[in-house]
């Protein structure tokens, strides 16, 4: 994979047969992001006729890809329409290493997470250590899923700045890792195809797939975690990836003068002022769950906390004013505890925003929560593994579940 395989979904299947990998792929792809849908709006959506459609899902249903059902009428004659949906028991897994815990979570091919494991440490794991961390919860985690599931492979989220030719991790400051293979090795001891990107990344495909950007082109998305700050930025409903692969770094964007520095050492940015460990420190906590900070975030009255809380609000509030008047989106996505932020004062949030972008970019901006929550990164992360099966339905290897 070289890049976020977002889809934009118009009428562009084709009738030929020998475009019918692609009329495949198409129908699998909108099944996957849309959930249930009736043939005739498949017909409809992709433009190709109902004996098309209808040999499309029958090939994809015979492959055990999706699964046809009647639909519901209300007060209807006639025969009852058919719909069609993904089918249950393909399931991709996500591994999300950070510098507290490294999370395993199983998710089915219409983005639904049906098992997910948190596994603590207490000190960054080395490379070679989160993968086998990784590879024992996936290990016992295939022993529990129901007989007849198959699986697409593992999509890895880290932290840090990821080559995703070959799932080098090239950089993660807060983990330590310097040119880690971490792909390579999870793969090796899985035996499962690992693909391997950036966290905040994979949190913006989530949320432009099943979340709050769902349907936007247009698309600015914060995510935070243990590991700092992140982003990605989709214009005209294409991902922005930089001419090495490496854009998104949204963190590290200078907003102060500030002697703060962030995880890369540089001073006065976004990630430097937003930090988890300073929530941490002010509310007591030695570690915490994202419900757990979230909980206590919303829940603050006493005077030191909500101090920082309102210092954080302040600089997140410039740093999505100078991101709004950099891209001109139709809305900024906060995931991870910056949703917590906003949530505890979005009339505050939004002020600064306002003060800190041209008018023209802020008149019709909407900010919103990211509607995964923290689910985001790991249903991104899945994304990734699914991506092979999605470009080719027909080709593309499933792996049991059960050996």
């Amino acid at each position: 994979m070289t890049g976020l395989p977002i889809m934009s979904v118009g009428k562009s299947g084709q009738n030929r047969e020998n475009l019918r990998q692609h009329n495949l792929s198409l129908v699998l792809r909108l099944l996957h992001q849309m959930g249930t849908v009736a043939r005739s709006q498949l017909t409809s959506i992709t433009g190709l006729n109902r004996s098309t459609i209808s040999d499309l899902v029958a090939e994809l249903a015979a492959r055990g890809l999706v699964i046809e059902s009647e639909a519901m009428q209300v007060g209807g004659v006639g025969r009852p329409s058919l719909s069609v949906a993904t089918a249950t028991n393909v399931v991709a897994f996500a591994v999300n290493p950070e510098i507290d815990a490294t999370t395993i979570a199983a998710v089915t091919l219409d983005g639904q997470i049906i098992d997910r494991i948190r596994y603590p440490t207490h000190t960054q794991p080395e490379p070679q250590k989160a993968a086998q961390i990784a590879n024992q919860l996936i290990t016992s985690m295939r022993k529990q899923l129901p007989v007849g599931t198959r699986i697409a492979g593992v999509g890895a989220a880290v932290p840090g700045q990821v080559r995703v030719n070959d799932g080098v991790v090239r950089f993660a400051p807060h983990l330590n890792w310097v040119e880690a293979p971490f792909g390579p090795m999870l793969s090796q001891l899985t035996g499962l195809p690992v693909s391997v990107d950036n966290d905040a990344s994979l949190a913006t495909l989530a949320e432009r797939t099943y979340g709050s950007a769902k349907g936007a082109r247009h698309v600015v998305s914060l995510f935070a975690g243990s590991g700092g700050i992140g982003g990605g930025v989709i214009v005209d409903g294409l991902p922005l990836r930089g001419s090495t692969g490496y854009a998104g770094e949204l963190g590290h964007m200078q907003i102060s003068n500030s002697s703060e520095v962030d995880f890369s050492g540089l001073p006065g940015t976004l990630e430097a002022l937003v930090r988890r460990d300073d929530l941490l420190e002010v509310f007591k906590l030695y570690s915490a769950t994202d419900e757990e900070l979230d909980f206590e975030i919303l829940n603050a009255t006493d005077k030191g906390p909500v101090k920082v809380i309102q210092s954080q609000i302040d600089a997140l509030g410039r740093g999505i004013g100078v991101l709004a008047t950099i891209f001109n989106p139709q809305m900024v996505v906060l995931s991870g505890f910056l949703s917590s932020l906003f949530q505890f004062d979005s009339d505050r949030l939004l002020d600064v925003v306002r003060k800190s972008t041209l008018q023209s970019a802020h008149d019709s901006l909407l900010v919103r929560t990211g509607d995964l929550g923290t689910k985001a990164v790991l249903v991104g992360a899945a994304e990734l593994a699914f991506n092979n099966l999605l470009e080719n339905p027909a080709a593309a290897p499933l792996f049991p579940a059960n050996n």
